[in-house]
């Protein structure tokens, strides 16, 4: 019996869920991988699952196993990639994910000048506003928008986004300049969210007290992407509230202008994060080192701050 393979399988089979899921994603037959935990359980002289047609229930023993048996995987993995010379030098698979529009604008173009200086990494970059579990999903690096949760990964941060309420010039010149959130409920606005249009608000901050607060507004239209909900409001069909870097080219050249920038609540940090366990592959590093400057300078031109009498 391989004993390897059987941790492998089983552990697999415990992230999963089942046996049939693990015989699906490590591309083995059902009856093998059934066989080869009946054979590890025969080896211990010890029951691991508690099997049953919905799931797999681990037992005492089986539990404390699987957690050995990932430790001894995690350490072999680590050895053979140490081996592979992943370690001395920056080479191998890396897999990137990040949010699609702030992907597409920001990352995509310095992976494209990463893998010309690194020609022996190959990078898949998946590009979703989904956020993926890294260990689980086998992903190296993120790049995320927002407030992180504790834990142990290491964060690089580089940088902060703003939330930002935006119309084109036409659209404030012929309906007025809007003072206070509450305005907003008497105004065309453009929904960036097609399922909460019905109950549509959006969220503000009062400058003096502090206090957040939601306001409700009009949705004369509701899409589905932001480049709908700009193009929109550069055609002067109402207000769109969207992130900073989203609109920076808009702002830019004077399509579209910011207001209601003091009830602007907190900006929300940008951050790269990786796995902090073991020893760190060079091609993290390196596209880490690599990006972390990169973005923050992105960021920096991305802040629109808003001009001295700006409202």
């Amino acid at each position: 019996m391989d004993r390897l393979e059987a941790m492998a399988i089983l552990v697999e089979a415990v992230d999963l869920g089942s046996m049939s899921a693990a015989s699906r994603k490590m591309n083995v037959p059902l009856p093998t991988v059934s066989r080869k935990i009946a054979d590890l359980e025969t080896h211990l002289g010890a029951r691991l699952l508690t099997r049953s047609t919905r799931k797999l229930t681990l037992t005492d023993a089986g539990a404390e196993y699987v957690s050995v048996a990932k430790r001894i995987l995690e350490q072999l993995a680590d050895a053979e990639r140490t081996a592979a010379g992943e370690y001395s030098a920056p080479r191998g698979e890396l897999v990137i994910t990040a949010p699609i529009v702030f992907g597409r604008l920001h990352v995509l173009p310095l992976v494209t000048e990463f893998l010309s200086r690194y020609p022996e990494i190959n990078i898949r970059l998946m590009l979703s506003d989904r956020n993926a579990d890294l260990i689980d999903e086998h992903v190296d690096m993120a790049i995320r928008i927002g407030t992180l949760p504790d834990s142990s990964m290491i964060v690089t941060r580089v940088g902060e986004v703003r939330h930002v309420i935006c119309a084109s010039p036409s659209f404030l010149a012929s309906h007025g300049v809007p003072e206070t959130p509450t305005a907003l409920s008497t105004l065309p606005c453009i929904f960036n969210d097609f399922l909460m249009a019905r109950s549509a608000a959006w969220p503000f901050r009062e400058p003096e007290a502090r206090v957040d607060m939601m306001t409700p507004v009009r949705v004369r239209l509701a899409v589905t992407t932001a480049e709908a909900a700009i193009d929109a409001a550069v055609g002067g069909i109402g207000v769109t509230r969207l992130l900073s870097y989203q609109v920076a080219e808009a702002v830019a050249r004077g399509a579209l202008l910011i207001i209601l920038a003091q009830y602007e609540r907190e900006a929300m940090p940008v951050s790269i994060l990786h796995a902090g366990q073991g020893m760190l592959p060079l091609k993290v590093r390196a596209f880490r080192d690599f990006a972390a400057p990169r973005l923050r300078a992105a960021m920096d031109s991305a802040k629109l701050n808003p001009p001295s009498g700006a409202r």
